[in-house]
């Protein structure tokens, strides 16, 4: 597990409402998350064996669901 430098932003209340990343740390939990949604993908690809496309349109279809 990766420990990240955090700086939280607070209200006038002092409740926490927002936190500060350092760059680095903002890209690397952007590219877990890429990670995950392939993962996930793979999975429920698994889930149905029924369903069989291409890899070039699995991966249009991808593309198509992040914008």
């Amino acid at each position: 597990m990766n420990t990240f430098n955090q700086r939280y932003l607070v209200d006038e209340k002092g409740n926490q409402i927002g936190v500060f990343l350092d760059l680095k740390d903002y890209h690397y939990i952007l590219e877990e998350l890429e990670e995950l949604e392939v993962l996930r993908t793979y999975d429920q690809a698994k889930a149905c064996p029924d369903e069989i496309i291409s890899f070039e349109d699995a991966i249009l279809e991808i593309e198509a669901q992040r914008q």
